[in-house]
């Protein structure tokens, strides 16, 4: 809290902010302490006859084991931390997050990942990154949308109609740092670095030369067997949502370019602009976790070339998040936009149980005659949410999404997808 002077020699404190006998009463330090989250109920667990100091501040950091599951990955286990904070006294700084995980699946990926985005003293800096290293394996079904070509037997084999399944193996590695200004209120000027290397690229299990992946490599002058997709981040970033996890109300945009120099060590040159707009409506003023939210997120080539793996679809967000009902890059194109809305509301009073349900739909083009828009596939689904920490507004996320092409799946999760 700030408070101002003045030169009123009075006192000015309130009487309802006064105990019996004249003392000031003191507010929670917790002021989340009505609700309940997992943390509560382990402690309600084994501690139950502890009870509950409401003025005991709570801690913002999260351990867990890292426990998800959804198609693209299988199931998977590890170790996760997740932690946000307020940084300094100015009462509108918006929270901080960060967080770090090492997992496995049991589809063969060993992931370990570091992240952040903190926004210092005031807002006057926002700094996003991310550290990545991987064994990934990557389900592959071809580029554009599934729509059908039979001008030839490649680009047949390139869009894939079908949808028939091929399976990469690689090794990712990830670097990425912005660092945003403010200029103006909740509005940011941003620059920073993102290098994306794949290599020992390789299909195991296909046995023609006729795959998507190796069509496209191909006719954009790709090494088959890996590459480096490095480049400048510029961008302009504008903020007011009141919670960087799970948003009541605000706006959040984001636009920029990415422009990959072979002065960097990236395999071709090539400028994207990307753009990422998400509005959330808080339904109840008695209530604020009745939130209808937006999410719209495109990608558009505008010069150059990008490896095939590279190329924006479904789950390639930063946050890889976006299509549920599809395995991540399910379709995939050097353009592509998405949109999502989703509804949000509380199932138990004390803010334990959510729950969500979602559409999305999305375009691409393929190379091959269909452009951006003129062919659309849907999604869509409910999900489940638990309160996982109630200082950062935490939740477990479980949901089961639909797709086209028989596409399910159940995605878990910690944090709202948007």
């Amino acid at each position: 809290m700030v408070f101002s002077q003045t030169e009123n020699t009075v006192d000015s404190l309130k009487s309802d902010s006064l105990g019996k006998g004249g003392v000031k009463a003191i507010k929670p330090a917790d002021s989340t302490y009505k609700q309940y989250d997992v943390a509560d109920a382990i402690r309600s667990i084994f501690t139950p006859n502890k009870p509950v100091n409401p003025y005991k501040k709570k801690s913002g950091i999260t351990l867990m084991p890292n426990v998800a599951y959804n198609p693209s990955i299988g199931a998977q286990i590890g170790i996760k931390a997740v932690a946000g904070r307020v940084l300094g006294r100015d009462p509108n700084t918006l929270m901080s997050v960060a967080a770090t995980s090492a997992s496995i699946t049991t589809k063969g990926i060993l992931y370990v990942y570091l992240s952040h985005n903190v926004f210092t003293p005031g807002n006057k800096w926002n700094l996003q990154g991310s550290l990545v290293a991987a064994k990934t394996v990557t389900p592959d079904f071809g580029l554009g949308i599934g729509h059908g070509s039979y001008a030839s037997a490649e680009d047949e084999a390139l869009k894939n109609p079908d949808r028939t399944p091929y399976v990469l193996h690689a090794e990712f590695y990830n670097f990425r740092e912005k660092v945003y200004k403010q200029v103006r209120e909740n509005l940011f000027f941003g620059a920073g670095v993102s290098f994306d290397i794949r290599r020992n690229v390789e299909d195991r299990n296909s046995n023609t030369e006729l795959t998507p992946y190796n069509i496209y490599m191909d006719e954009h002058g790709f090494k088959r067997s890996g590459y480096s997709a490095n480049g400048l981040l510029f961008n302009i970033q504008y903020t007011t949502r009141d919670n960087q996890n799970r948003a009541y109300k605000g706006i959040y945009a984001d636009a920029g370019f990415r422009l990959n120099q072979s002065w960097m060590g990236s395999s071709k040159n090539a400028v994207q602009f990307t753009t990422d707009f998400r509005k959330y409506w808080s339904l109840s003023k008695r209530n604020p976790d009745h939130v209808l939210a937006f999410w719209n997120w495109g990608s558009y080539l505008v010069s150059g070339d990008l490896p095939y793996l590279e190329l924006p679809g479904p789950g390639k967000d930063v946050g890889a998040r976006s299509g549920r009902g599809y395995t991540i890059a399910y379709f995939k194109g050097t353009n592509y936009f998405n949109s999502e809305v989703e509804y949000r509301f509380p199932i138990t009073r004390n803010k334990f149980l959510a729950g969500v349900t979602f559409f999305n739909i999305q375009t691409a083009n393929d190379e091959r005659g269909t452009k951006l828009f003129d062919k659309w596939q849907p999604g869509g689904g409910a999900g489940l949410r638990v309160l996982f920490n109630k200082a950062t507004r935490t939740n477990l996320c479980i949901d089961y999404a639909f797709g086209k092409f028989g596409r399910s799946g159940l995605f878990l999760g910690l944090n709202e997808a948007f």
